[in-house]
């Protein structure tokens, strides 16, 4: 999406003329060795007198391919990656999880904002805003990305987090789908699978992630087991069930 600094402008107006408003943006391009665009700072010194607001949402709100500016606090931090571009290029990028009192996503940081957790600028129950974000479908779930026009901020407000439901699932093994080999927008490797287990509350779809799939394959078609620590996710109104790292498969 294009932004226009005219249209941003047009937000603040009654409270700054267009002098003060480029004398504030020429500041901020010093401040930021001029890493940043013009249309993108000028989004943040409206955002900063609180005029931005149409476009904060909840994070339950949020919905794959739109743009919105969200308020989470930092509950899970992975291990920053380098990899290599299928043009030559290196690249790095860091995995974060950040919630508020509706829900969790993912947060994806790359290149130059992964030293923003390097440092601890970022660290575990830091409070973020994240303007301009573009909302996309991770292969964990629904996740925040920063573009051009996007920038992140830690704020002093405090942030009330809903605390992650997790639930067990026994049953008998209907399927188990042929796993799925993908590229990460990283350049590594992920493997899906999709499971379906029949359960005294009826038929349940559990979407495999990574090294748990490898572990799923040992069990046969009619196998009973326990699946623990599974994350009960909400994507679009509808309930999803996912198996990563943190889960655990047994036979009952």
């Amino acid at each position: 999406m294009h932004i226009n600094k005219e249209e941003i402008y047009n937000k603040i107006k009654d409270i700054k003329t267009k002098e003060e408003f480029q004398k504030e943006i020429n500041s901020l391009k010093k401040e930021y060795d001029d890493l940043i665009d013009e249309e993108t700072l000028a989004l943040l010194i409206v955002d900063n007198l609180g005029r931005n607001q149409e476009n904060v949402c909840k994070i339950k709100e949020i919905t794959t391919g739109t743009e919105c500016t969200v308020i989470g606090k930092v509950t899970r931090i992975k291990q920053s990656r380098s990899f290599n571009r299928k043009n030559g290029t290196s690249g790095r990028v860091v995995n974060l999880e950040i919630s508020d009192e509706t829900g969790t996503c993912g947060l994806v940081l790359w290149n130059r904002d992964v030293d923003l957790v390097n440092n601890k600028t970022i660290k575990k129950n830091t409070n973020l805003k994240i303007i301009n974000g573009y909302v996309k479908d991770g292969y964990n779930g629904i996740e925040l990305n920063l573009g051009r026009y996007g920038l992140i901020e830690t704020i002093d407000e405090e942030i009330d987090v809903k605390q992650p439901i997790t639930s067990s699932i026994k049953g008998e093994i209907v399927d188990v789908q042929p796993s799925r080999a993908f590229f990460k927008d990283d350049g590594e490797f992920g493997f899906v699978t999709k499971l379906k287990l029949e359960t005294k509350d009826g038929l349940k779809e559990i979407t495999i992630w990574d090294e748990k799939v490898k572990e799923i394959q040992k069990y046969d078609e009619g196998e009973k087991i326990e699946i623990s620590n599974i994350d009960n996710r909400e994507k679009n109104g509808i309930e999803e069930l996912h198996l990563n790292g943190k889960g655990k498969i047994q036979k009952i």
